[in-house]
């Protein structure tokens, strides 16, 4: 018997089932591309994502996140001098946090912010 032949055994059909997704992607691509276009790449891949637990998360975790954003910027851009040297200040956190949330994803690490990783949690168990 060759070994394309031999029966796998039950950690290979594990992970295996766990890095399939419903789009065809590798999990670790697809939670790398929740967050490529902040929440709108989120949202879409919540949609289209119903099986894998993995890429709903990275998908939530970024809906919740650049929403966030989005309002504390939106906030912050109304108060005069000093919500916008704020703003300024959080626009390169923004962005470090953004690569860091990628480059988890894409190790395939369930890598969850304070608060906002256990409201996704809270979500996904429902």
């Amino acid at each position: 018997m060759t070994e394309e032949q031999l029966p796998k055994d039950n950690e290979e059909q594990k992970a295996e089932q766990q890095s399939k997704t419903s789009t065809g992607l590798d999990q670790n691509v697809a939670g790398l591309l929740s967050y490529l276009v902040g929440f709108v790449t989120g949202i879409i891949f919540l949609l289209l994502e119903k099986e894998n637990r993995f890429v709903r998360f990275h998908a939530m975790q970024s809906i919740f996140t650049f929403v966030l954003l989005m309002v504390i910027n939106t906030i912050l851009g109304m108060i005069p001098l000093l919500g916008w040297l704020v703003s300024i200040l959080i626009a390169p956190l923004t962005l470090v946090l953004w690569i860091v949330l990628m480059v988890k994803a894409y190790q395939g690490q369930y890598f969850k912010l304070p608060w906002i990783g256990d409201m996704v949690e809270q979500q996904l168990d429902k």
